[in-house]
């Protein structure tokens, strides 16, 4: 398993994302995130087709801190049943690596 992820959600507002992401970073559950939009999501929703514009989340965290982040993902998004994945991070500069575990061990 991976020591690093990726974790992505979605927003239906830029302000909701970087909400999201402040809670985050602030609780040191994820190192940092980033905010791209609006994206086009099309997808099968309560079984229903759609399509929509959405802000994307990507944060950066450990595999250990996943699991309080994907909680406080879960509590705080204003989606009753969000997207919440994570991918792991397979390689990356040993530099980043270190700020991703920096920034997600408390003081």
């Amino acid at each position: 398993m991976a020591d690093y992820l990726t974790v992505s959600t979605a927003t239906e507002t830029r302000e909701q994302a970087v909400a999201l992401a402040q809670s985050a970073v602030r609780a040191r559950l994820a190192a940092g995130a980033q905010i791209i939009g609006p994206v086009t999501s099309v997808f099968w929703h309560a079984g229903e087709f759609g399509t929509s514009e959405e802000y994307q989340l990507l944060l950066k965290t450990t595999d250990s801190r996943y699991p309080e982040l994907e909680a406080h993902l879960l509590e705080h998004h204003p989606w009753d049943n969000p997207e919440v994945c994570a991918t792991p991070i397979v390689r990356g500069a040993t530099g980043c690596l270190e700020w991703i575990d920096r920034s997600t061990t408390a003081d």
